[in-house]
Parts: structure tokens; sequence; C-alpha cells
């Protein structure tokens, strides 16, 4: 087999084709979870907070000196990739719980309930000597 042929079959193997797609959305998703937090959440919360712009805040570790830029830690940008994350997370979660339980449903639905236990040695003794005792 040659290589071309191992790796199209490879690409071709459905764990792999889903896990793509799931790249793709997941990307897709971030953007909009960015744009919804940087965008959204940390305006409101810096107007809270007193109209404090977090991806401003930095501290200069070295100042600016003619064309050579300042050295800034920006933490700030730190606190708005956190909220990111977090939102991220919590979405991912959410969709994951969604599907454990769709899939407990739908085991429940499908494995039929056990038979009745039959009786018990002592029952069938009892019913032994009952029978016994009729006769």
């Amino acid at each position: 087999m040659s290589m071309v042929q191992e790796f199209k079959q490879f690409a071709m193997r459905g764990n792999v084709v889903d896990l793509a797609v799931g790249v793709i959305i997941g990307a897709a998703f971030g953007k909009i979870v960015s744009s919804l937090v940087g965008d959204i959440v940390m305006p409101v919360l810096g107007l809270i907070i007193g109209g404090i712009d977090f991806s401003e805040m930095a501290i200069t570790l070295k100042a600016a000196e003619g064309d050579t830029p300042a050295v800034l830690l920006g933490y700030g940008k730190f606190i708005q990739v956190t909220f990111d994350f977090v939102i991220v997370a919590f979405a991912v979660f959410m969709v994951i719980k969604a599907i454990n339980a769709a899939k407990r449903k739908e085991e429940a639905a499908a494995v039929p309930p056990p038979p009745p236990p039959g009786p018990s040695n002592e029952e069938k003794l009892l019913t032994e000597i009952r029978d016994l005792l009729r006769k």
C-alpha cells in the first residue's frame, strides 16, 4: 500500500473527519465567545467597576525609548482571555451534560427490565411441602 493511499485511508476514517469538524466549529465558537467577552461582558464589567478598560490594563516593565516600544506586562488581556476560557469551558460542559443525559435516556429505553426473579429455594421447598400435604 502506498503512502498516499494509507494517508487517504487514515484521513477518511470517521474519527478523523469528526475531529476536523469539531476543530473548525470550535475555532468559530471561540471567535464568538471572544467577541462576547471583549465587546459585551468586559465593557459592562469595566463600567460596574468604575470605567476600567481591562484590555488596556498593563504594568510597564521598561519605558519606551526613542523608536523602541515600551515593554508591558498586559495582565488586562490575560483577565479577558481567562473570561473567554471560563465561558467556553462552561458551554462545553453544558453540551457534554446534555449529550450524557440524552445517552442515559436512550440506554434506559433500550434496555428491557430484567425478568422478575423466580421463587427462592426456600419457597420451592415450601411449595412442595404444601402440595404433599394436600395429597
